[in-house]
């Protein structure tokens, strides 16, 4: 944390408003700064502390690092509107053996074996790529909250049901788990106000008995004791 704010990362795809609202109402004498980040680049910002927690696509290097995974990502294929793909609700991976298939440097999915044919080239970035999908040379698959930030009418996607997916995560430096992260953390699991942000809840001690009540029960056990 920088200058009285909380600095915090996220890369193309993710939406963190949701959890920047929670946090302007939990945690008002401290800004939340939101920086989009390329996720080529989220980790060195972690590492050089010019980021304080960042929203990351995993895998990434774990060192030094605490991660939480959050949630995984459907994997869509981007194309024409009047692709044959687009009559159907899903397709299979095998479905796109005859297609070229984009891979963009910026790639965030990870394949044992790519699916389709190479395309005629790599495109720098996705942006790059679904323009050139725009033009008809090819297709392209990707998270489907990438193929929503890179929306255009001329295009559509389609889920693959037997693709790598994508998922998200929190990190974090290990030697920076402060009690802003704990209250980020709590936020970003969900937990309300009251509860412990991570940490064991604190045992209530047993109320202690008004003194008529304890003289009572003092009186009542001697009571039992003489019968006996």
């Amino acid at each position: 944390m920088t200058d009285g704010e909380f600095r915090l990362a996220y890369v193309p795809g993710v939406t963190p408003g949701k959890w920047a609202g929670v946090w302007a109402e939990r945690v008002r004498e401290v800004p939340l700064r939101l920086l989009q980040v390329p996720a080529a680049e989220v980790v060195p910002l972690l590492r050089n502390g010019e980021v304080d927690a960042a929203f990351v696509r995993l895998p990434v290097d774990r060192e030094a690092l605490h991660v939480i995974p959050l949630y995984l990502e459907t994997t869509v294929v981007v194309v024409p509107k009047d692709h044959v793909v687009a009559a159907v609700e899903e397709v299979e991976l095998a479905d796109l053996a005859d297609e070229d298939v984009f891979e963009p440097l910026d790639e965030v999915l990870t394949w044992d074996d790519r699916p389709g044919q190479p395309a005629f080239t790599r495109p720098e970035s996705t942006r790059g790529a679904i323009e050139l999908v725009a033009s008809g040379a090819g297709v392209l698959l990707l998270p489907q909250s990438l193929a929503r930030l890179h929306h255009r009418k001329d295009l559509t996607y389609r889920t693959v049901t037997d693709a790598p997916q994508s998922q998200i995560g929190l990190a974090w430096l290990e030697a920076e788990t402060t009690d802003l992260m704990e209250e980020l953390i709590g936020i970003v699991r969900g937990r309300t106000p009251n509860s412990s942000r991570g940490r064991n809840p604190r045992q209530q001690p047993t109320p202690k008995k008004p003194p008529q009540q304890r003289h009572a029960s003092k009186h009542h056990r001697q009571k039992r004791r003489r019968r006996r």
